[in-house]
């Protein structure tokens, strides 16, 4: 079995009151970020400065949209504002459900909180946008959700139209910051407007380098919700945190990120999951092995059999060849050596690709460039102007500083 290695980084509860720093003030719109001061190298979650957001929630009726992943000292999101006393009145929850147990693109039905006895409403499925309806009785929305900062992992895209459905009925939003375990790497093909979908709705990179707190500012700023509108928005920064600090995460994210080389392969080894080739769902070593019944060429051998987060995984009960990467080191970029790879190594290879691939890699040329025999190298030249301009456009909405400035 795979030994997890998630672990809880040293947090505190702010010993100190919060300053808020209002970035932002137009008649429509207030956008702050609240964080500690004088600043403490200890770290500390957003959700753990409570006396920095307490007073936004008081006397109002709150939404959260949360999952397992949002824990604040040991317990979740939801437990620690109720025993705050906050009026907790609605829970809305991402792909994979408030408990995060849940496949991949599986449906989820609304229902309760067996042990709050809260309504829950799930963002999921056909109505990934709360409508007007279900944000009755809602005086302000809390958010806390652990990203990866990878484009296609959707809970940006569920914080995107949460925030776009507060804009349009009037109700702040507030973002609990959290780190971004791949917060040094800014790398990958930017994605095209036609290209866009719910695993990838903005003009980013496949890795953005912003904590989740970030990027809901740069979806503000740069006017990425429908019809231009602006969200009130304020975002609880983490204390103690430096963007490339490492940091390893308390739970899983999702059902197929059991720990942190999963979290950093992610990026590299989900775009298989637009072509015929497995990532070991179905196995204990999702996203750090890769391979298909195609493959007959690799020595490493895993069968699919259905588990946590895979109630039918691909090719369930067929023996995959291809690569174990669970003892691989870290990486610091989007790694393409191993889809080349895997794409040479395929006999048939008009059945390598599927639809899904232009999706995940948010533009038509990653194929055709892999289809042309291009180089990793030469595919990587292709990104840099765009790089470039990004991290340029998105300097203005970071907050935490990198260790080496």
């Amino acid at each position: 079995m795979l030994n997890y290695s998630c672990t809880t980084a040293k947090t505190t509860l702010a010993a100190k009151p919060l300053h808020v720093n209002t970035v932002v003030k137009e008649p429509e719109i207030i956008e702050s970020i609240v964080t500690q001061e004088p600043p403490t190298e200890i770290f500390g979650v957003g959700a753990l400065n409570f006396n920095g957001y307490s007073k936004l929630l008081e006397g109002k009726r709150v939404g959260v949209l949360t999952n397992q992943s949002a824990v604040v000292e040991g317990k979740n999101l939801v437990d620690f504002l109720i025993e705050k006393n906050v009026n907790l009145t609605k829970i809305y929850a991402p792909e994979h459900g408030f408990r995060g147990t849940a496949d991949n693109g599986e449906l989820i039905s609304d229902g309760k909180d067996s042990k709050t006895n809260l309504p829950i409403i799930s963002l999921y499925g056909d109505k990934k946008k709360p409508t007007p309806e279900q944000l009755d009785g809602i005086d302000i929305m809390v958010f806390d959700l652990q990203d990866v900062g990878v484009r296609f992992y959707t809970y940006i895209s569920s914080l995107h139209y949460l925030m776009e459905a507060c804009a349009e009925k009037g109700i702040a939003v507030v973002v609990l910051d959290r780190p971004n375990p791949n917060g040094k790497i800014v790398d990958g093909p930017i994605l095209e407007p036609e290209k866009k979908s719910f695993v990838g709705m903005h003009p980013v990179p496949v890795l953005h380098g912003m904590t989740i707190g970030e990027y809901a500012r740069m979806i503000n700023g740069e006017g990425w919700l429908a019809n231009g509108k602006k969200c009130m928005l304020y975002v609880i920064a983490c204390s103690g945190y430096l963007r490339d600090m490492p940091y390893s995460l308390p739970v899983r994210p999702s059902p197929n990120l059991p720990n942190d080389l999963s979290i950093n392969l992610y990026a590299s080894l989900c775009l298989f999951e637009g072509t015929n080739v497995s990532v070991g769902r179905g196995t204990d070593k999702q996203f750090q092995i890769f391979g298909s019944p195609y493959l007959s060429r690799h020595t490493f051998c895993f069968t699919p059999e259905p588990n946590l987060g895979s109630k039918n995984p691909p090719y369930n009960g067929k023996d995959c060849y291809g690569e174990d990467l669970s003892e691989h080191p870290f990486i610091d970029r989007l790694e393409l050596k191993w889809l080349l790879q895997a794409y040479k190594d395929t006999p048939d290879k008009s059945k390598f690709f599927t639809s899904y691939f232009e999706r995940l890699a948010g533009t038509a040329k990653l194929q055709e460039q892999i289809e042309s025999g291009m180089s990793a190298s030469e595919i990587r030249a292709t990104w840099e102007s765009g790089l470039i301009e990004f991290k340029n456009q998105r300097q203005k909405y970071l907050i935490y500083q990198s260790a080496s400035l």
